[in-house]
């Protein structure tokens, strides 16, 4: 599903040239569920961002399900953004001014989905992660772990090829994180691909892979032992 060949992403800074991902490869299957890891500052966001398609690599090649989507143009990076894949952030990325269900709705529409079929999509994603009773409820009226699985039900109702969850857990207390990640399992185990940059061990642990990045460079990459 993902290959990735010999990547590089600088930055500029005052002190010279920062090598935020030095020189990256590996692929992942269709399926699998990886845990991207490492030290605050090891590059996993980064990377994760080109991987993604949210940021441009400043060398080497990315190519996703058999396309090289590298050096694709803006609005084909933008409509596979849409149509392929799924993105969870640690900030939730809600509207508040939206309920749940609008929230995941959104996308679909803008994918050119009929407003009836949307619709049922954006509630069949939210009662399969488990917050069929709170499709009109606002972002203030949700809890942080609440809030997360309404974006990954909007991160699945168009289902995608490949989920980029970054650091998912980071503003959610032990419990609501064991709930996402519980999500994250039960939609891997029907075949889902997932991405995940997190700095917990034990989240990591429950992925199928975990590799670990060090000042931008893969310092080991690992199969757990579950499953």
């Amino acid at each position: 599903m993902i290959e990735v060949k010999n990547l590089v992403k600088k930055f500029e800074s005052g002190e010279g040239v920062l090598l935020a991902v030095n020189n990256v490869s590996f692929s992942v299957s269709t399926g699998e569920f990886v845990a991207i890891t490492g030290r605050s500052g090891s590059g996993k966001s980064t990377l994760m961002y080109q991987l993604g398609l949210l940021d441009h690599p400043s060398e080497g090649r990315i190519i996703i399900d058999g396309e090289d989507i590298t050096d694709l143009p803006h609005h084909e990076r933008t409509s596979i953004r849409l149509n392929s894949l799924g993105y969870v952030f640690q900030d939730y990325a809600l509207l508040p001014e939206l309920s749940a269900i609008e929230n995941v709705l959104i996308p679909l529409l803008m994918q050119g989905l009929p407003q009836t079929e949307a619709l049922e999509k954006a509630k069949n994603s939210l009662v399969r992660i488990g917050l069929g009773d709170r499709l009109h409820h606002l972002p203030s009226q949700l809890s942080g772990g609440q809030q997360q699985r309404v974006s990954i039900a909007r991160a699945i109702a168009h289902d995608p090829k490949i989920i980029f969850a970054d650091e998912p857990t980071a503003n959610l207390d032990s419990e609501s994180s064991l709930l996402v990640l519980k999500n994250f399992i039960e939609l891997n185990n029907e075949g889902q691909t997932i991405l995940m940059v997190t700095h917990e061990p034990e989240y990591a642990a429950m992925a199928h892979r975990v590799i670990t990045l060090s000042d931008g460079e893969i310092s080991s990459d690992k199969w757990n032992k579950i499953k």
